[in-house]
């Protein structure tokens, strides 16, 4: 069976109209906002001090976000935030203890003009 070359034409016109459309839509999708970790408070990050012990740590952090299996001695904190479009924050925080006391706190992407609570980054009405 042969199609006239003009419903070819059609056809083709319809389906270029339906993925310009698609692509213009696509914008348009709510994006979930992704919140995943400890949230590290910049008043907590501020108190923690080199000589507190595991206790002190855990009331100010809460429990760590990554057990570490091999080493007794080290706690990850990580926080992971996306905002709809926006680029996602990461923080990342290692704090390694020597006889249960802590020896060294390694900080990654903590800004010291980071927000006091994951409210005032996100105008999400639900949170």
């Amino acid at each position: 069976m042969r199609i006239p070359a003009g419903a070819l034409r059609r056809f083709a016109a319809l389906g270029t109209a339906a993925a310009l459309l698609g692509a213009t839509v696509s914008g348009c999708v709510y994006r979930v906002t992704v919140q995943q970790g400890n949230f590290m408070e910049k008043r907590n990050t501020d108190q923690l001090k080199v000589g507190m012990t595991r206790v002190q740590v855990r009331y100010l952090m809460g429990t760590p976000m990554v057990p570490s299996t091999f080493d007794n001695d080290r706690w990850d904190y990580l926080y992971y935030l996306r905002v709809g479009r926006e680029g996602p924050i990461q923080r990342e925080m290692t704090i390694y203890f020597k006889d249960d006391k802590v020896a060294r706190i390694d900080k990654y992407g903590l800004d010291p003009n980071m927000p006091e609570s994951p409210k005032q980054r996100i105008s999400d009405p639900f949170l």
